[in-house]
């Protein structure tokens, strides 16, 4: 038996007996008689949703297979080797079930997300702790330590270093197993992280892996989209190449219309037509618009969804707007356009702005009424120099008529202006 150390992860807090799966894995499996039966091959975890996972079982190398041991017939998981209360196995070959995990076939040695960190890690080691007479995964030891870092126990067994493991909750497993994936998807994790984190262990991810993580994002459909929009533009072009054109056609529908342009100019040209037909009309219409335009210009780079309202209406129903305009992302809403009955641009008024307006104040009025705006012929480079000038989060896109096309946002130009690699840069 191992001690517990300072911090360590103890489910319920009231027991103090824990394991490492590396000291326990190969111990001898005896009968009640002493006889040798065989050693521990595996650990059996039932997964419990939200609670730590179970140990339900163990797989026995026995005579030269694998064999199932119920946990219940296990004097103690603890002693130097694990003796039967009974001498009775069934010598039938293992076959794992519907939400079982196997501790060192699926998750000791394999790579799994810290949530807590958002990055990929490999389980060096794991903990299991006793409650009630009940063995469960309680922490994972995901730190890498120098070749040779042993620690020793009273007993003189050698056993790493215990003051790295961590509560289990904090990481997500990838095993790539789908009789245990329906029980995991309801409370997978990842999903409370940003998508641009999503993005980045996607990327950092085998193509087993990848595909795992997007199966635990598809079952949110709008994180999904939000993750395709945050993906390397090449990893995004090879994924979404290998689903159907309608299952495309659904990501995409929920995506920003100038990120669904791009995407679909990504793709293959006989797929292209196909795509645009199976999107929303609205969407479909602003998609179209938006590949008429170069990349590199403007038009390419702006978005299509903003708030644009008559000038004569007043802040507080401005505002109101603002609070319903729920679908829009948040920096397309840092200013509001004010237009003509004509539907020209009049003026732009800042959030910050009206929300120091008087509530009765027509927008016209507490507008800019020559706002710095660009044609859609733009180049990029001279929209990132204009928004930097005059420190401006958006900035309007208008044809000769001076009608409003378009919105550019300042993380579209961050995007366009950084060095390309710039997402695979670690942060210092």
């Amino acid at each position: 038996m191992t001690a517990t150390p300072a911090g360590a992860p103890v489910p319920g807090g009231d027991s103090s007996r824990t394991l490492t799966l590396s000291a326990l894995l190969k111990r001898p499996i005896t009968a009640r008689d002493g006889e040798s039966l065989g050693r521990l091959s595996d650990v059996i975890v039932r997964l419990r949703g939200a609670d730590y996972p179970l140990v339900t079982g163990l797989v026995a190398a026995v005579g030269g297979r694998q064999v199932y041991v119920p946990v219940e017939q296990v004097s103690s998981l603890d002693a130097g080797e694990l003796k039967l209360t009974s001498a009775r196995l069934d010598l039938r070959r293992f076959e794992r079930r519907e939400g079982e995990v196997l501790l060192r076939a699926d998750v000791l040695g394999h790579r799994l997300i810290d949530v807590a960190r958002a990055h990929l890690v490999r389980a060096a080691d794991l903990q299991l702790a006793e409650r009630d007479g009940a063995w469960m995964l309680s922490g994972v030891d995901a730190r890498r330590r120098p070749r040779g870092t042993r620690w020793l126990t009273a007993g003189g067994r050698q056993e790493p270093d215990q003051r790295f493991f961590r509560d289990q909750s904090q990481f997500e497993v990838l095993i790539g197993h789908s009789g245990s994936a329906v029980l995991r998807g309801p409370f997978a994790r990842i999903r409370g992280l940003k998508p641009a984190q999503i993005a980045d262990l996607i990327e950092d991810a085998s193509k087993a892996e990848e595909s795992e993580i997007l199966g635990r994002v598809h079952a949110d459909p709008e994180l999904e989209a939000d993750v395709f929009e945050e993906l390397d533009e090449d990893l995004a072009t090879r994924l979404l190449g290998a689903r159907s054109d309608q299952d495309v056609a659904e990501v995409l529908s929920r995506m920003r219309a100038d990120d669904a342009a791009d995407a679909i100019a990504e793709l293959p040209q006989r797929r292209r037509e196909p795509v645009l037909d199976l999107l929303p009309p609205g969407q479909r219409a602003k998609v179209l618009t938006l590949m008429g335009f170069s990349p590199t210009s403007a038009g390419g780079l702006m978005g299509m969804d903003y708030l644009a309202l008559p000038a004569s209406t007043e802040v507080a129903d401005v505002l109101l707007e603002v609070r319903q305009a729920v679908s829009l992302q948040p920096e397309a809403l840092t200013s509001v356009h004010a237009i003509s009955e004509q539907g020209r641009l009049v003026g732009v008024a800042r959030l910050v702005t009206l929300v120091q307006a008087a509530s009765r104040a027509q927008l016209g009025d507490v507008s800019d009424h020559d706002p710095v705006r660009v044609g859609p012929d733009t180049d990029v480079v001279d929209v990132a120099v204009l928004m930097t000038d005059y420190n401006l989060i958006t900035i309007p896109v208008v044809d000769d008529r001076c009608q409003l096309l378009g919105v550019i946002t300042v993380d579209d130009v961050l995007e366009v202006a950084l060095p390309e690699d710039w997402r695979r840069r670690q942060t210092p």
